[in-house]
């Protein structure tokens, strides 16, 4: 094949694979602010930093939305001191779900009695699983509180487990003793939210794109595996 046909096709496949990407990203961070708006309008209970925003929210009289930005942005400060890198993936989460999650709560209604709480909760916790598959999947970078989360683990030597449990506990009971909502549905979110991340982390992983050119020499030393990627890390918490 002629090498100028080979070069077209080759950048076509990067083109349609950045494409994609930023596809599952965006519909990703998207959806998680709409299954966090379901989880709000379900009354019975939120995700850990749901619970913390809520809290805020009832203190400050902000939306749960804008809330949520701000306290990503802080969140995203801290990692200046502890030299963590973001990239396209973390600065987008810090707006895009806020943003979902208030313009979903300005169209979701609130409901009243079990018949109608326990399917937006099931369909909140459902949709937060599809949405941390697509986003993590596009590999555009973590977001604020899981590569804070991430990060400390290798600064410190701990466990994912044990720091991010640290993390979970203090902002949940802050949250509470602020006013967020804490019930069922945060245990029931704490439950299933691994097994269905990692099931569709699975489903709407990217593929490389594919080479139509030689690859590139590897370096004559490679850099040491030290420990998970941050999307292995998050799901083993």
């Amino acid at each position: 094949m002629h090498r100028s046909t080979i070069t077209r096709q080759g950048g076509t496949d990067v083109s349609t694979h950045l494409t994609r990407r930023l596809l599952q990203l965006y519909v990703g961070l998207t959806l998680y602010g709409v299954s966090s708006g379901l989880l709000v309008r379900s009354g019975l209970g939120l995700e850990p930093w749901g619970v913390l925003h809520q809290g805020i929210a009832e203190r400050t009289g902000l939306t749960i939305g804008v809330v949520s930005i701000i306290v990503g942005a802080l969140v995203l400060l801290l990692w200046i001191p502890i030299r963590q890198r973001p990239g396209l993936g973390t600065v987008s989460n810090v707006f895009a779900i806020g943003i979902a999650m208030d313009s979903t709560l300005a169209l979701v209604p609130d409901v009243h009695g079990l018949a109608a709480q326990i399917p937006l909760l099931v369909g909140g916790i459902l949709l937060n699983g599809v949405a941390t598959g697509l986003y993590i999947s596009a590999r555009f970078g973590p977001g604020p509180r899981d590569g804070l989360m991430t990060r400390l683990h290798r600064l410190t030597g701990r466990s994912i487990r044990l720091v991010r449990t640290s993390l979970e506990v203090a902002v949940v009971v802050t949250g509470f003793l602020l006013g967020g909502s804490l019930g069922v549905g945060t245990v029931a979110y704490a439950l299933a939210i691994g097994p269905l991340a990692q099931f569709f982390l699975r489903v709407f992983a990217v593929p490389g794109p594919e080479r139509t050119t030689a690859p590139e020499p590897a370096p004559a030393v490679a850099e040491p595996v030290t420990g998970a990627t941050p999307a292995q890390a998050i799901l083993r918490g």
